[in-house]
């Protein structure tokens, strides 16, 4: 089952077969499959009624040969070590990928948000802000959101930094609220590196994405403005699913307003423009053009992956098909946008903000997406380039053999210090 599929041991297989590719020692590429160091902390936190309970937290540094780490904070009661592990090391090659100037690293606390108060969770977030206070920094290590966080959490971390370091460092985190020094573009960013991939994706193949239909597996955050962006190009979402279920209409329904009924009812379930309730499987497997999964990793394994009926997957969640559901699409010819491409806005953006924080100048949200525009063309077509040169059996190889050399030679030029 894809539950049962180890993230840390995904990212090992991806890098494996990038390394065939390329002339890089084996010494090297053991030395790239593993994170420099890994904080695991348990954090006691006071809950509302006086009672202390114990919470256990991590946080991953991957690389940092490219520069600063970089990588979100999740709240999930599904977070482990080894989840981390691997989507700090998946931050790394995205990073690398559209070559910003940054490693990777990831934090998660196992939790499950929606069981706290707001008072609570502002505890919980200034005691891991405490703890990652001696690794954390504007030239270290930038935290950023991720599932079931947010600007909020971000305000309450750089906050927390601020106070204990009596300093004014807006940059030390990223993914604010504008008011603390967030960036314009942000909130959007990863919808939009989504369909933005998908477009320059449909267009290598000749398709037309005026029209095409869309499936949406996750209505979260990227999941949603995913949706919207791509029906503002003219493509028909058909279908979208949260974690109560999903919804259905082969004419297509209204993005914004399916997530305000969401907003209004905690899920997309009973939205009134739907003709069907579906299941998040038949959410993936609807034969559809495109497929955006949005969720958590391991949505589709080997055996799911044969139920697929997409012409193109662009993967707004990180790590959402297993190694065994990649070889699938291969023999199913699906082209796959790997995450480390289609949701790279995110931390694409993370960096615009990053600079903004530390020029102390903010830029226009025009400005933003057209430098986020840039980046993930550029990124798209090295990734066709290397896919074509090497003739590769898929795009997540073409991807991981660019990144996979960019931080070997940042590792190379660096030399070895004793």
């Amino acid at each position: 089952m894809a539950a049962e599929t180890n993230p840390f041991e995904s990212l090992q297989s991806q890098i494996d077969d990038a390394a065939a590719h390329l002339d890089i020692g084996d010494d090297v590429i053991e030395r790239l499959k593993h994170p420099e160091r890994v904080l695991e902390t348990n954090l006691t936190v006071e809950l509302d009624n006086g009672d202390l309970e114990r919470f256990k937290a991590f946080r991953s540094q991957f690389n940092g040969d490219r520069g600063p780490y970089k990588g979100g904070i999740r709240y999930h009661p599904g977070v482990s070590r080894d989840e981390v592990k691997a989507l700090s090391g998946w931050m790394v090659y995205k990073c690398a990928t559209v070559g910003i100037p940054y490693g990777g690293g990831k934090g998660g606390i196992i939790v499950d948000p929606a069981e706290y108060s707001e008072s609570e969770l502002e505890r919980l977030t200034r005691a891991f802000a405490t703890e990652l206070r001696p690794l954390i920094g504007v030239d270290r290590d930038i935290p950023a959101p991720d599932v079931n966080t947010g600007q909020r959490e971000m305000n309450w971390i750089k906050d927390t930094y601020e106070t204990l370091e009596n300093t004014t460092e807006p940059g030390v985190i990223t993914g604010k609220n504008i008011a603390s020094g967030g960036s314009k573009g942000r909130v959007e960013a990863t919808g939009r590196s989504t369909v933005l991939a998908a477009r320059e994706a449909f267009d290598y193949l000749n398709k037309d994405l005026d029209g095409a239909t869309v499936a949406v597996q996750g209505y979260g955050n990227a999941g949603w403005i995913a949706a919207k962006l791509i029906d503002e190009m003219g493509a028909t979402v058909v279908a979208a699913s949260d974690s109560s279920g999903g919804i259905y209409n082969p004419d297509g329904f209204d993005p914004v307003a399916a997530k305000k009924h969401k907003n209004e009812a905690g899920s997309i379930v009973g939205y009134e423009e739907s003709e069907e309730e579906i299941t998040n499987k038949e959410a993936l497997t609807l034969d559809v053009d495109l497929l955006i999964p949005a969720a958590l990793e391991n949505a589709i394994d080997g055996k799911l992956a044969e139920e697929v009926s997409a012409d193109v997957i662009s993967e707004a969640a990180n790590g959402p098909l297993t190694p065994e559901a990649d070889a699938v699409m291969e023999e199913k010819d699906v082209f796959v946008i790997p995450d480390i491409l289609a949701n790279a806005g995110g931390v694409t953006v993370s960096y615009f903000e990053w600079v903004q924080n530390r020029q102390r100048f903010s830029w226009s949200e025009e400005r933003v997406n057209d430098e986020l525009e840039t980046i993930i063309v550029e990124a798209f077509d090295a990734l066709v380039e290397t896919y074509e040169e090497h003739d590769l059996d898929n795009p997540r190889t073409a991807a991981y053999v660019v990144a996979l050399q960019r931080v070997a030679d940042a590792y190379d030029e660096a030399g070895s210090f004793p």
